[in-house]
């Protein structure tokens, strides 16, 4: 098991994260461009989206503008993109997502990376990936996990240009506190934390001081 601490401080840029364990979810996102670093996670009926923390600086909202939290019904649902709105307007995690591709910003392609909790602790992982030239989609399912461990999955391998895509399984990982993985989170780079313990959120953002 990785130690996600450890994890978090010898990878400054792996994009935007989805650790989900026991009875608990954290989504992060990082940014190098100015238009990507100005954002803040902002709490919604249903869950949160992302506002851009200075309007006038925001040049283009398509792909970092959207709702990476919602509940449908009894789950949540967490992804790193607009496939959240996709995945609630289908009522179907797998549904929704085999409608969706990577995001179109070449050279990157993007991955787009979903996660959905279920009330009795399963839980299910996605990734839609760029390979040669097509979309491959990726679905990873979980009964559960013990106390203290989590599955992590990310847009990035890490730094580059362009950017390595996330590759193989989600990473088994320990589960620490929020504010302790806020703090491993390059402080250059990272933007905003949304971490549901117990059904209680924190949001850090690190526009607005944190």
């Amino acid at each position: 098991m990785t130690d996600f601490l450890e994890f978090l401080k010898e990878t400054s840029y792996p994009g935007r994260g989805i650790l989900v364990g026991r009875r608990c979810v954290y989504y992060f996102i990082m940014g190098r461009s100015e238009n990507s670093r100005n954002r803040v996670f902002f709490k919604t009926e249903d869950g949160i989206r992302t506002e851009a923390h200075d309007p006038a600086k925001l040049s283009d909202p398509s792909l970092i503008i959207y709702h990476p939290v919602r509940t449908m019904g009894r789950d949540l649902v967490v992804t790193n993109g607009d496939q959240t709105d996709t995945i609630c307007e289908h009522g179907d995690f797998r549904r929704g997502l085999m409608t969706r591709e990577y995001e179109p910003d070449e050279p990157n392609w993007t991955p787009r990376i979903s996660a959905i909790m279920h009330e009795d602790g399963s839980f299910e992982l996605s990734i839609l990936k760029r390979k040669d030239g097509r979309c491959l989609r990726e679905f990873f399912c979980y009964e559960g996990c013990d106390e203290g461990k989590g599955y992590f999955i990310s847009t990035y391998q890490g730094d580059g240009n362009p950017l390595p895509t996330f590759a193989g399984e989600p990473m088994e990982a320990s589960v620490p506190s929020p504010e302790e993985v806020w703090a491993a989170l390059n402080a250059d780079n990272k933007v905003s934390l949304y971490a549901n313990v117990n059904g209680e959120v924190k949001l850090f953002n690190k526009n607005s001081g944190d």
